[in-house]
């Protein structure tokens, strides 16, 4: 198996953990000293898991829609983007509803003791919508219930707010090109060995 098999794998295989409830598969593929940061959580890796877990034991459910990985590797470092479309089946005020987030995954791994691992996990939103499951069904979600959310995760902050999880303002987001542009800029500069940790969110060591 060469390196871009493995790493494409080992991030695969964290999706696929998370969807289907296989935590030991899941947390296998963190390293213990990695970093997450997403619209609900933020913190280590093992604890991301622990805290998908239990999101899931409430009932909070959600699949990720994978486009292929791009893969760049240097030496015993690697940077995966990951297209992804998380939906959410839920119900607002008894109608059930679908809800997409596009979003880009990225990954950050290193390879230690000839296998690879992930050492950060962030997300750039990109957009989001919510529809009515079953056609001819009516949402009453209107524009200012989503006003004080940002527009590239407006929706998925409103639906998690609701669900009573607390959402970053700050996170990584197409609404906010600079910001995201800096983020690729500093993931690039780490590939290439700069640094000794990956730093989550640019300029926001963690």
């Amino acid at each position: 198996m060469t390196d871009i098999d493995a790493i494409t794998q080992t991030v695969l295989r964290e999706r696929q953990g998370r969807d289907r409830g296989w935590w030991d598969r899941m947390k296998a593929c963190y390293w213990p000293d990695s970093t997450v940061s997403l619209s609900w959580y933020e913190g280590d890796g093992p604890g991301f898991v622990d805290a998908s877990a239990a999101m899931a034991g409430r009932g909070d459910a959600s699949v990720h829609r994978l486009s292929p990985p791009v893969v760049q590797v240097v030496g015993g470092r690697a940077f995966v983007e990951v297209p992804a479309a998380i939906e959410v089946r839920t119900a607002v005020d008894g109608v059930t509803a679908d809800l997409v987030s596009c979003t880009r995954i990225l990954y950050r791994l290193e390879r230690r003791d000839g296998r690879w691992g992930i050492v950060a996990l962030d997300c750039v939103y990109e957009r989001d919508t919510l529809t009515p499951a079953l056609p001819g069904g009516q949402l009453t979600v209107r524009p200012k219930d989503l006003a004080p959310y940002r527009p590239s995760y407006a929706v998925l902050a409103w639906h998690l707010a609701r669900r009573g999880y607390e959402v970053g303002a700050d996170l990584l987001g197409d609404d906010r090109p600079e910001r995201t542009a800096a983020f690729y800029a500093e993931t690039l500069e780490w590939l290439q060995g700069a640094g000794s940790a990956p730093a989550g969110q640019a300029g926001q060591p963690r």
